[in-house]
């Protein structure tokens, strides 16, 4: 089934923080995102070709985690229909004031607890003098500090099971799932699904720990494999911690870095031109046990902490 694309993008995500100045840090002389604006415990981030007025909410808070994500809805009669949807499945918590530059905000949650906010009404980011770019057809001027990432690209959910995830967000929102692994006993340990032509936007990965609402990373795109080596060079100068990579990945094939942030979230650097799905009746692309076993594309065995690690952490 192809996105309804009522659902437009990926809008910009909240995410939590014990250390936030420390954290911060990470996102501006690392990830290369720029402050725009500041309310309570929370300080909003932009990535330089983010049209919008918020890539990342940072929120200080007793722990790790992903708060709200926010997706915005292509059009008024879409965000109603959409919202008609929600409320028909009984996971709707109801409308509330969006973040600084955003209209009203439908608020709800996935079959696992995770909470989305939905809305249409956006302004559009206006930069200042300062942060004008050379080329009016780009959102502000390109930041040339740390890997100055371009935009956020996805979110990987971790979820007690994927499956109830998953139908939700294609049921309910109109997503399209493009990939998934597929264990041997039949159930699926991992769906990509996507609301745009890209190969994915939203992931949700089983959760071994059995817990409800976890993170197990937020994604950046930057331009090229070539920023996601200099990445790895700017990590080690900078002493962020690498959790694996640079290498490819076989599902996506998304060439990546993950590092922690020092709040405990993982992160991935992607490279932005990933794989594209143009095809309105492509199929699911079911990966095995045995196939997922042979690590990632150039058979690089995927290391144990990618299997455990999720924030908030779990005490055992």
């Amino acid at each position: 089934m192809p996105p309804l694309h009522d659902v437009a993008h990926l809008a910009h995500v909240e995410l939590r923080t014990p250390v936030p100045e420390e954290s911060l840090l990470f996102f501006t002389r690392f990830l290369g995102l720029h402050e725009n604006g500041a309310a309570g415990d929370s300080v909003f981030l932009r990535a330089f070709d983010d049209y919008e007025n918020i890539t990342v909410k940072l929120t200080a808070h007793t722990t790790s985690g992903v708060g709200r994500t926010n997706l915005r809805a292509s059009s008024p009669a879409a965000l109603a229909r959409r919202v008609a949807a929600v409320e028909s499945t009984g996971r709707g918590i109801g409308w509330q004031d969006g973040d600084p530059g955003y209209g009203p905000t439908y608020v709800f949650t996935d079959p696992d607890g995770h909470e989305f906010g939905l809305y249409h009404e956006s302004a559009w980011y206006e930069p200042p003098a300062e942060l004008r770019p050379a080329l009016k057809n780009q959102a502000s001027a390109y930041p040339g500090r740390g890997v100055s990432v371009r935009r956020l690209d996805h979110v990987n959910f971790l979820g007690v099971a994927v499956e109830p995830n998953r139908d939700y967000l294609r049921d309910t929102l109109g997503a399209m799932v493009t990939e998934q692994i597929v264990l041997d006993g039949g159930a699926v340990a991992g769906s990509w699904t996507t609301f745009t032509n890209k190969g994915y936007d939203a992931v949700y990965t089983r959760d071994g720990t059995g817990t409800a609402g976890r993170l197990h990373h937020l994604a950046f795109a930057a331009d090229t494999r070539e920023d996601i080596l200099r990445a790895a060079d700017i990590a080690l100068e900078q002493g962020v911690f690498i959790e694996t990579g640079p290498h490819k990945h076989a599902i996506q094939q998304t060439f990546f870095l993950y590092v922690y942030e020092p709040g405990g979230n993982r992160i991935e650097l992607c490279n932005a031109g990933a794989r594209l799905v143009l095809a309105p009746d492509w199929q699911p692309v079911d990966w095995t046990e045995a196939e997922r076993a042979k690590g990632q594309a150039w058979g690089l065995k995927t290391i144990p902490s990618f299997h455990t690690h999720g924030t908030p952490p779990v005490t055992p």
